[in-house]
């Protein structure tokens, strides 16, 4: 299973014998695609990979079947359909008290993934350095390695995930080009204060550092706590690409839409980039976002509720395992320390409890440059109850 993670590193053989020359040697399988495969083959409950299994609302569903039947079935322009970058402009100044232009400021993008590759190849350049927090999620790395840039891995600090401000200036040179965060964090959960946003602030005032800012699940904060955008804090916002999921927000993952807020000069670069790599994204999607933006407001701003319920009720079917559940403050994952069942590496154990105990996990370690000896499982909650139902029973019985 190691191989399959990301820790191989290619032959160089290619066809009839040529050498090819791998521009991503670390990089496999992902460990997502790796646990869902494994929870297939041994009939496991998955609560690995970070997917809702069931349906978005369906006045979305309805308005995808609008637009495609009244004809959106052809390209959208490269930056996104106007009435969805004017839907998300208005959510922007709504939920995080900023202005921005739809037309030069917004542009929809074929899931955050893209996004993020689209940010980081536009603004990083051969020796650059990008510093991101361990555990990070994977797409990071790569994205930089294309650009024969080179990530720096800082370590997010133990037990709560938070980062050590003192750390990153440490970290700063001449050749850092970019700080990639991710709040609300996956794996963690973890979420950035108002402070946090000052100390980033702090760090990269009167340089040229850019911030990419993964926000995928803004709308997944919990406790009466605020989702502290970079997009609140407008001194960051003025060099920042902030991207956003509507997958993660409206539970249609498989849609693959989602978009980058950034400063024009920013944007300017971004659409080089992005419409080269996909163009243009889904067009009925665009079209049926824009109609749910302005029609069902109510369901973004009642995404904490929502999920909020499910991480407890989750949170207490686990009561009586032997798993050391640790704070959710946001996202839809659960970190557990499986420490009292098995002493072993997580990658060994995600094996052992697919293999015997019928749940599948992920194990942090993929998400770290030098991982942590600690014994940690990330758990998915956004999952209808009869399925975390079903996981908690198994995990409970271990």
């Amino acid at each position: 299973m190691h191989a399959k993670i990301g820790r191989d590193r290619a032959h160089g053989k290619g066809l009839n014998g040529m050498h090819i020359e791998t521009r991503l040697p670390k990089v496999g399988t992902t460990i997502f695609s790796v646990m869902s495969q494994l929870a297939v083959e041994h009939k496991a409950v998955n609560l690995g990979q970070g997917f809702p299994d069931f349906d978005p609302p369906v006045e979305l569903r309805d308005a995808l079947s609008r637009a495609m039947n009244e004809g959106h079935n052809q390209y959208a322009p490269g930056i996104g359909v106007a009435r969805l970058r004017e839907q998300i402009a208005r959510k922007t100044e709504r939920s995080y008290g900023r202005r921005i232009s739809a037309d030069t400021e917004v542009t929809v993008t074929s899931g955050a993934t893209e996004a993020i590759f689209s940010a980081i190849a536009a603004s990083v350049k051969s020796g650059d350095e990008v510093i991101v927090f361990d555990p990070a999620y994977d797409c990071y790395e790569p994205a930089i390695n294309l650009q024969d840039a080179r990530a720096v891995h800082i370590p997010l600090s133990a037990p709560d995930f938070g980062v050590d401000w003192q750390r990153v200036r440490d970290a700063i040179t001449s050749k850092t080009r970019m700080i990639i965060t991710n709040s609300p964090h996956n794996p963690s959960g973890a979420v950035f204060s108002r402070a946090d946003l000052d100390a980033l602030a702090e760090v990269v005032r009167g340089t040229d550092i850019l911030v990419l800012s993964d926000e995928v699940y803004e709308h997944m904060v919990y406790d009466g706590a605020e989702h502290q955008s970079v997009l609140r804090h407008s001194e960051l916002a003025e060099r920042s690409f902030v991207v956003s999921s509507f997958g993660k927000t409206w539970h249609c993952t498989g849609w693959k839409v989602g978009y980058c807020v950034a400063p024009k000069p920013l944007s300017v670069e971004f659409r080089k980039v992005h419409q080269y790599v996909t163009f243009c994204t889904f067009s009925p999607a665009q079209f049926a976002f824009a109609e749910v933006l302005e029609t069902l407001p109510s369901h973004a701003l009642g995404l904490s509720a929502f999920y909020q319920e499910k991480r407890d009720r989750f949170r207490a079917m686990l009561e009586d395992s032997r798993l050391d559940l640790l704070p959710v403050p946001g996202g839809y994952f659960q970190l557990v320390d499986y420490a009292a069942i098995r002493d072993t590496d997580d990658i060994n154990f995600s094996e052992w409890l697919v293999r015997e105990g019928g749940v599948a996990g992920v194990p942090l370690t993929p998400f770290y440059e030098t991982p942590p000896n600690s014994r940690l499982l990330r758990l998915c909650f956004a999952k209808n109850a009869p399925t975390m139902q079903a996981g908690a029973e198994r995990l409970c019985a271990l």
